[in-house]
């Protein structure tokens, strides 16, 4: 690498002046430092740090045993399917177990993602041995989710809050504490920095809070899509999941067009075979799940029993409700109406994000690992790489959704504003009460006071 080599012809660097060492000693090595803009091709050759390659087949031995003698093509096809079993099994398994155990999960994938993206950045940059690199990425991560977590704390667990003292004390100081904390992580920042370091030092400063972005800030509205009902954080990843496997099958077995040169194994064959394998499939599960109250109510904690409940009387997109065709597709369908769930319109929308703008999350992270020439995040799921290279598109989903919900569905929350009702100091809660009652007494809900 670049800097490697300047290292190695500056013996002496305290000769050197503040103006060669900024130029110099401290470059990072990227397309263009060197040449201008003219070097980008070279990329591939001297403007990328070399990550080392994963030589660990970690496929289980049974697998390797049943895919014996086919050719690479179909024992890949194999090993990812099964694995894609096994990995929706298990997600079908914590929807069962319920929220509590979704949460933990979220948080478990999100700290994966994160530990996966943070060490290919130590493994780049490795040789120049930063200090505190990945001490200060992991306190980050633990300030960031600290700051998110306690705002759901705050949101959905009032009545829990109201009975703690510390809770209260904590909730009521929430955003001090995270910035007190985040402010302690940044000034070890700024007494770590090295003299020989700095641009590189920034670099992984950025790398750092890029991926608490991506990572931290969008898993947490995925929890906060499951708070608004199980049927957000399912068809929501259902739906992702449905694109994957049909785009995959569609381009296995008659993919021919390249799609995307980021992706080389993208075909249109796939990306259209996808877009309407996920309408269909998002489709039917928007009404199987939309005549369930555990999915379509949104979850909530019981004062008494301190658990998640989902108790409630559905809200008019899960009522069933007939609507009457255009008289030109009356023509042709020979239907004048057809029942259906509103969500289930929904759900189209839905779909079409994750079959047309979701895969983009795919070809960013395509780009991502092209750009460090590595072929996956990691190689924990065998035949798919590491989490991040299941989760690229999910996050994406993710923060669409929650815009949606917030955009065209989600309205004034009764369960929500009581919470925070009680949470005030009792004068308030009374001040509150008495307005209340005169406007519902000018309203004519409540009998006049008596005289």
């Amino acid at each position: 690498m670049s800097e490697l080599r300047m290292r190695g012809r500056t013996a002496d660097p305290d000769s050197l002046s503040e103006n060669k060492e900024a130029a110099g000693e401290d470059r990072l090595g990227l397309p263009g430092e060197a040449g201008g803009e003219g070097d980008g091709d070279r990329e591939s050759i001297a403007g990328t740090p070399d990550v080392p390659p994963s030589t660990v087949d970690n496929t289980p031995q049974f697998l390797n045993k049943v895919v014996e003698g086919l050719n690479p093509r179909w024992k890949n096809w194999w090993i990812r399917g099964v694995l894609s079993l096994a990995m929706i099994s298990g997600f079908f398994m914590v929807i069962y177990l319920g929220p509590t155990m979704l949460i933990l999960v979220v948080m478990t994938i999100q700290i994966k993602c994160f530990q996966e993206i943070i060490d290919i950045g130590y493994r780049v940059y490795h040789s120049y041995e930063l200090p505190w690199f990945r001490t200060l990425s992991w306190y980050f991560l633990i300030c960031v989710n600290y700051f998110f977590y306690g705002e759901t704390l705050a949101e959905y667990f009032g009545a829990l809050v109201q009975r703690e003292e510390s809770l209260q004390f904590l909730v009521r100081y929430h955003r001090f504490i995270s910035f007190t904390l985040y402010l302690a992580g940044f000034c070890m920042f700024v007494l770590s920095l090295v003299k020989k370091h700095y641009r590189l030092q920034f670099y992984m400063f950025a790398w750092t809070h890029v991926t608490l972005l991506i990572v931290v800030t969008q898993s947490h509205l995925v929890i906060q899509n499951l708070f608004e009902g199980m049927i957000w954080f399912i068809v929501p990843i259902s739906i992702v999941i449905c694109n994957d496997i049909t785009a995959y099958l569609f381009g296995f077995f008659f993919g021919r067009t390249p799609l995307i040169k980021l992706s080389p194994k993208k075909t249109w064959e796939g990306f259209i075979g996808g877009f309407f394998g996920t309408l269909v499939c998002g489709f039917i599960l928007a009404y199987l799940l939309a005549q369930f109250q555990y999915f379509v109510c949104p979850v909530e904690v019981n004062s008494k029993t301190n658990r998640f409940t989902a108790d409630c009387e559905p809200s008019d997109i899960f009522v069933m409700q007939q609507y009457t065709f255009p008289f030109a597709v009356q023509n042709i369908l020979t239907w004048k109406t057809v029942n259906l769930y509103p969500y289930q319109i929904h759900s189209v929308v839905l779909s079409t994000f994750a079959s047309l703008i979701g895969p983009f999350g795919g070809f960013f992270a395509s780009g991502f690992k092209r750009a460090f020439q590595i072929k996956d995040f990691a190689d924990t799921i065998p035949g798919h790489g590491g989490i991040m290279d299941r989760f690229d598109c999910q996050y994406l989903m993710a923060t669409f959704t929650h815009v949606y919900i917030a955009s065209f569905i989600r309205g004034p929350n009764p369960s929500k504003v009581l919470q925070q009702l009680l949470v005030l100091q009792p004068e308030q809660q009374l001040s509150i009460f008495n307005t209340m009652r005169d406007r519902l007494r000018d309203r004519g809900i409540l009998p006049p006071a008596a005289m």
